[in-house]
């Protein structure tokens, strides 16, 4: 995975609760067993009609709206527990997702594909969104020190965040690459604590 110590991006935002796993990639494109091509597919019934055209107004088919974050709602990612949700995440090009609430199974199904949830209070999301409307909104998350900041007015919040994941995400590891990364010190274990039968 490509590491993430610290990202400032302008936003993509999405002012709308409850969006679950299938509003996020429609069942009918999880077929696929790898996970490239599935950005093409993100919200894609929110993004096109029933003739496949570009629906108007929908803020991914905006092209002066871009950024590496999306902004959306409270309780993100709810519904069925498909990882392909973050697959289409990932592979559109979000390495973060804000919200002031998460579905528990997507948190961890982001975190182990290389996407950051950070997790605000509802009320900094809210001020967030309204700021939205002047323009351009631009964010700092800042992995190390758990905290994502509004560029134009210096407001921010810490965010949790578990401390594996954060490790992880850092180096740019997945669960093997941080197994592999302990080889050396797994291999001295071993050797100390083995015995002659």
């Amino acid at each position: 995975m490509e590491k993430f110590i610290k990202l400032t991006s302008t936003v993509v935002p999405l002012p709308v609760e409850n969006i679950d796993t299938d509003q996020i990639i429609p069942a009918r494109f999880l077929k696929a067993t790898t996970r490239e091509g599935f950005g093409d597919n993100l919200f894609r019934d929110w993004r096109y009609d029933q003739n496949n055209n570009p629906v108007a107004g929908f803020i991914l088919n905006d092209p002066s709206v871009k950024g590496e974050i999306l902004m959306a709602g409270k309780n993100f990612g709810c519904g069925s527990s498909r990882e392909h949700a973050a697959w289409a995440i990932h592979d559109y090009g979000f390495k973060v997702v804000v919200s002031s609430y998460f579905a528990d199974i997507f948190r961890n199904n982001a975190l182990n594909n290389g996407v950051l949830p950070v997790l605000i209070s509802d009320s900094f999301l809210e001020f967030l969104f309204s700021e939205s409307e002047n323009g351009p909104l631009e964010l700092e998350i800042d992995l190390e020190n758990q905290k994502i900041t509004h560029g134009a007015s210096g407001k921010s919040e810490e965010f949790e965040i578990n401390s594996y994941k954060k490790y992880c995400l850092i180096n740019g590891y997945d669960d093997i690459d941080f197994l592999v990364s302990k080889r050396a010190e797994i291999e001295q274990f071993e050797k100390s604590h083995s015995r002659d039968e």
